[in-house]
């Protein structure tokens, strides 16, 4: 078997770290290294909804997902600058989306919107799936957030989410693929899903052999492994955000703000900018 980046076995993620509050004029942010690849996601709230879904009382949550000009080898060169975002942007944003929107309660949440903004630092391979995996965090700490100042009357995040990339290569499933292996694969996934193990998206693609239903089996064991993982490392950021925020009076803390807390969770060593933020229909 070829040798993976970080000294990893086939079943090991990169060196994983999310760092909450990363943006201090933010609702709810974080900054996610997955290995190589570097991702700032923020959560901004809005009062109002689009008008497709205005007088139902209930929130909408939509993402929007960009690559800086350097964030890869050959500069790439700003979607404003072409005057439209490319097929391989829409198309991220829009899973980002659909996969945060999951786990959200749009009726607690109120006529409010959620803009996700994921702008991606760095690329080695995976940034959709660290995409999804950070924006979950901005997502909660802004939620919570808005339940501390008591804009909130019960939590409107009701589960957690998270994406991870793996593949065949020469035969092996492997998880959390970086750029070199993803460009090698023989079959390269992406698969996101919920903390209680729901599947929300999956996104497999065979280069040259057929995938067999055995491979995709173990490739979504592979998945569920490294998204549990992923899901502790989620907890512990948004734990050590939210420690910094005193609980409304009379009642339990519940969130924190994401700009007062400067500390990183990690995990790792086991098991391109957007199109409009409202749309006119649903994503």
């Amino acid at each position: 078997m070829r040798r993976r980046s970080h000294g990893r076995g086939p079943a090991e993620l990169r060196p994983t770290t999310i760092e909450p509050g990363f943006v201090r004029t933010a609702t709810g942010s974080a900054l996610i290294s997955v290995g190589e690849t570097r991702v700032i996601c923020t959560a901004s709230v809005q009062e109002g909804v689009p008008r497709w879904m205005a007088g139902r009382g209930k929130g909408w949550v939509t993402a929007e997902y960009g690559m800086l000009p350097a964030s890869t080898g050959t500069r790439k060169q700003r979607d404003v600058s072409r005057g439209r975002p490319d097929g391989r942007t829409v198309e991220i944003q829009r899973l980002i989306g659909r996969s945060l929107r999951g786990v959200v309660d749009f009726h607690a949440l109120g006529e409010r919107t959620i803009y996700l903004d994921c702008d991606v630092l760095q690329a080695d391979g995976g940034t959709r799936c660290a995409s999804i995996t950070g924006a979950y965090v901005a997502l909660s700490l802004a939620c919570a957030r808005l339940q501390a100042e008591g804009r909130l009357e019960r939590a409107a995040v009701n589960g957690s989410v998270a994406g991870v990339s793996c593949g065949i290569i020469d035969g092996v499933p492997l998880l959390d693929l970086d750029y070199g292996e993803d460009s090698a694969a023989e079959v390269d996934a992406n698969v996101v899903m919920t903390g209680d193990g729901g599947l929300v998206e999956v996104q497999a693609t065979a280069e040259r052999t057929p995938l067999s239903r055995a491979h995709l089996d173990e490739l979504l064991a592979l998945a569920a492994g490294g998204i549990e993982q992923l899901r502790i490392n989620q907890a512990q950021a948004i734990t050590e955000a939210q420690a910094a925020l005193p609980s409304p009076a009379g009642t339990s803390a519940e969130g924190g703000t994401a700009g007062e807390q400067g500390t990183s969770a990690e995990a790792g060593g086991s098991p391109r900018p957007g199109a409009s933020a409202e749309p006119s229909r649903p994503e």
